[in-house]
């Protein structure tokens, strides 16, 4: 038996190899540098929590909420720990398994089989019972007409030697996804946190609108008490008064949409929290009193994507593991070698049934070759091999979409800024005009019509404002999910 072993042991050392291409990490040729312009000094910003940069305490609690209760993150999580389980689960393979089995048996042989009347002849015609007999056996052998009963307790232990590498190619696969799994997570979360950041700001734009209109609604209405008294003296028609209050219905009606899809903002963020739609309408019902700021955050260098982005990483570690299938699917062309053992305690009686006598010894060897299966197992190595290239592509894809994901915002935030400013400047044109169209108003210098021109520009120009405070700040935003930010190397 030792010498047998000695022997398998041998061909496992000469014959064991791995089968299958070895995997390497693609190295994919990216720009030395950004096109768009960035920041020539950073800030320091914890990459886990850039979301904090923006000074808001209010943002930084909704993304953390939303990090621990929103379904998909709990969805990642679940498919990190499934990952983990079939890792288990491959590499289970490639060991021995070992199967305890105890079971008693009873066998009542037929009085009418073929060996009865030899049996009755030499017994004197009783049967193999004899006279009186209940059927039982005595001695371990039964006769026709009479039974036996078995107990047996013992192990079974079987073994698939993994000689040409298919279950460690497969072991390497499910490891491989188990990374994947793992980075998936974390691109889920660097995606929610960005979602809820740009409907919070989007939220944060709708109220500072609606705080724009009112404002203007103020300054309306005393342009309206102005008219008044000037048409109760007869400097201007009664006209006026009428033209001056559709004007200020008509502001009014604008902030209407604006308060209904503030609702709708609040109710998309209780979602992301995973909360009730309802959960944060009295929450977020003040407007934020603070002044958001807009971080300057510099890109670095396109090759720092390849390390940083959780998306890249995931689509290189699935990468990995069609590698590693084409090895599972190769091994499965080679011979199988089993080895299979049992140790058996076998008697008729429980109360020899623990002894030495009762130890009954077995094992075998087993070799599977294919010979025929109609080009099953070829063709099964090709598609793996198709699988691999499919994988490599959407690497591939996924890098060329991270740089554009940074080339976009880098340049849209540059025309952004610079419409900004010319904005701000726009503002206090207005706002200079309108004052200037009031007081020759006041006086019959110039008509109405100026004067509710004049009050439309300075609405227009504080609005487009606003929202390019609010467009800064999603870019901002998209620029930072962009570099893949938000998750914890030590996770």
């Amino acid at each position: 038996m030792r010498a047998r072993f000695m022997v398998v042991a041998v061909a496992a050392l000469l014959a064991g190899c791995t089968v299958g291409p070895n995997y390497v990490a693609p190295e994919m040729a990216v720009p030395l540098a950004f096109v768009g312009p960035q920041a020539s000094v950073g800030t320091s910003v914890d990459p886990a929590r850039w979301w904090s940069a923006f000074g808001d305490s209010q943002l930084d609690g909704l993304v953390e909420r939303a990090l621990k209760g929103n379904p998909d993150i709990a969805i990642a999580a679940s498919r990190v720990r499934q990952a983990r389980l079939q890792e288990i689960v491959a590499r289970s393979q490639g060991l021995p398994s070992v199967n305890a089995s105890a079971s008693p048996s009873h066998i009542e042989f037929s009085k009418n089989a073929g060996l009865s009347s030899i049996a009755r002849a030499f017994s004197g015609g009783t049967g193999a019972g004899g006279a009186g007999s209940t059927g039982g056996s005595t001695g371990g052998i039964a006769l026709p007409g009479s039974g036996i009963t078995t107990y047996s307790v013992g192990f079974d232990a079987s073994w698939e030697l993994d000689l040409f590498g298919g279950v460690r190619r497969s072991t390497e696969g499910a490891r491989a996804r188990t990374e994947a799994a793992v980075w998936s997570k974390r691109d889920a979360a660097v995606t929610l946190a960005a979602e809820v950041a740009q409907a919070y700001f989007a939220l944060r734009l709708d109220q500072a609108q609606i705080a724009t209109i009112e404002g203007e609604i103020v300054r309306q209405r005393r342009a309206l008490e102005i008219a008044g008294n000037t048409a109760k003296v007869g400097l201007v028609p009664p006209i006026d008064v009428t033209r001056q209050r559709a004007s200020i219905t008509s502001t009014e009606a604008r902030a209407e949409p604006v308060r209904a899809d503030v609702d709708v903002r609040m109710h998309a963020l209780a979602i992301l929290l995973g909360e009730p739609p309802a959960t944060l309408m009295s929450e977020l019902a003040a407007p934020s009193v603070a002044p958001l700021g807009v971080p300057t955050i510099p890109a670095g260098l396109p090759s720092e994507l390849l390390r940083r982005r959780p998306d890249i990483r995931a689509a290189e570690r699935d990468l990995a593991a069609s590698t590693a299938d084409i090895g599972v699917a190769v091994a499965d062309m080679y011979p199988k070698f089993s080895l299979t053992g049992m140790s058996q305690l076998i008697s008729t009686a429980l109360g020899n049934l623990f002894s030495g006598d009762s130890l009954q010894l077995t094992a075998s060897g087993a070799a599977q070759f294919p010979l025929l299966d109609w080009g099953r197992r070829k063709s099964t190595v090709k598609s793996r091999e198709e699988d691999r290239e499919q994988a490599y592509l959407r690497y591939r894809s996924t890098v060329l979409q991270a740089l554009r994901d940074v080339e976009d915002p880098l340049a849209q935030i540059a025309a952004e800024r610079r419409r900004n400013a010319a904005l701000q400047r726009a503002v206090v044109d207005a706002q200079s005009s309108a004052k200037a169209a009031e007081s020759q108003y006041r006086t019959g210098f110039v008509a109405q019509t100026t004067l509710l021109n004049a009050e439309t520009d300075v609405l227009t120009a504080r609005e487009q404002l606003v929202s390019s405070d609010a467009q800064l700040r999603q870019l901002t935003v998209a620029l930072f999910k962009a570099l893949g930010g938000g998750w914890k190397q030590a996770e």
